[in-house]
């Protein structure tokens, strides 16, 4: 009896410490700042074929190794295995969340000003035609055409005050269980004027999944404004883009390659010298074609935001950021290549 004690007692032992490193799920983009190792396992470090991440580029995010990661469970693809972890100093996350989401030292701070004593933010934009050639199945990305504006225009994937990790602002415990692409529309519904609805419908295609529920709960709820306010003031911005030679760049270039230094390069023709050093590149890898693609543009921008702000002002008073991402990358066009 003695004897299958000591191995009842080792065996919890051992289920006490597999549950302390049970992975934790989680959904969204991991984007690269460096190349640095992918490997097949944590501790042993090993890494067949010897995989790297490429600055820049985006990767399916799985998981992390615990509940405060030291690492995230990445697909490589081309890799074998295409399961990969890598180091969270490598790069950082872009939407998404985690399925378990753990207590915070402290509750969030809506709009919470930074050191310099402005309120930062992450605004990051889309072009759509790349985002849709990884995710094809999404209600719409079937649904583009030609004709639509995400064919021609950058798209709205979300405002996101700072510091990373500002989230969820006095958010329910069952709002943050349902933050999950499965989940969405299971999340409180975002009501805004017609005239405001409509145009966030052309300019985040994404709400045909909810993506606007999402970007509210987990965002902006930390932004110190009603829904309406927010989401006014990120298709304010967005007007600003689309409306500069920043597009007119990508449009004229759909089918050919771009560096980060031309974009950068455009944004401060566009809006003041200094404006590319806030604008970080991201792209993604085409499963079918191997194209890498451009399909995020963020920028990092300081200073309260109201209705009749400049983005170049905004742009300018921030920090200038040394990660460029991306070197380069292939405009998509519309449809799947």
């Amino acid at each position: 009896m003695r004897i299958w004690a000591i191995w009842g007692a080792v065996f919890l032992a051992f289920a006490g410490a597999s549950a302390a490193r049970a992975d934790v799920k989680m959904t969204g983009s991991f984007v690269a700042d460096a190349a640095c190792p992918a490997t097949q396992a944590i501790k042993s470090g090993n890494n067949p074929r010897n995989v790297s991440t490429a600055a820049g580029q985006s990767y399916d995010l799985l998981a992390g190794n615990k509940d405060a990661p030291t690492h995230y469970l990445i697909r490589v693809p081309g890799a074998d295995p295409e399961r990969r972890w890598v180091k969270i100093s490598c790069g950082h996350v872009s939407g998404g969340s985690a399925s378990t989401i753990p207590a915070a030292p402290a509750p969030a701070e809506p709009n919470k000003p930074s050191a310099s004593g402005k309120p930062e933010y992450v605004f990051a934009l889309s072009w759509q035609p790349a985002f849709c050639e990884t995710k094809s199945s999404k209600t719409e990305c079937r649904a583009q055409t030609a004709a639509g504006f995400d064919a021609t225009h950058f798209t709205l994937h979300g405002l996101w005050p700072q510091p990373n990790g500002n989230f969820y602002c006095q958010v329910a415990a069952s709002d943050k269980a349902n933050d999950d692409p499965a989940h969405w529309r299971d999340l409180p519904p975002v009501t805004l004027d017609p005239n405001t609805r409509s145009e966030l419908d052309q300019v985040m295609p994404g709400t045909a999944s909810a993506l606007e529920r999402h970007e509210w709960i987990k965002h902006g709820t930390c932004y110190g404004k009603s829904k309406q306010e927010y989401f006014s003031d990120a298709l304010n911005l967005m007007q600003a883009v689309n409306a500069s030679p920043v597009r007119d760049l990508f449009t004229r270039n759909v089918g050919k390659q771009l560096t980060s230094d031309q974009i950068r390069s455009t944004f401060d023709s566009a809006f003041g010298k200094g404006a590319g050093e806030r604008v970080r590149v991201s792209c993604v890898v085409d499963p079918s074609s191997g194209r890498r693609l451009i399909d995020e543009l963020t920028l990092g921008l300081a200073g309260p935001i109201a209705s009749n702000s400049s983005l170049g002002a905004l742009l300018l008073a921030s920090a200038p950021t040394a990660k460029v991402g991306c070197p380069k990358g292939t405009v998509d066009a519309v449809g799947f290549q």
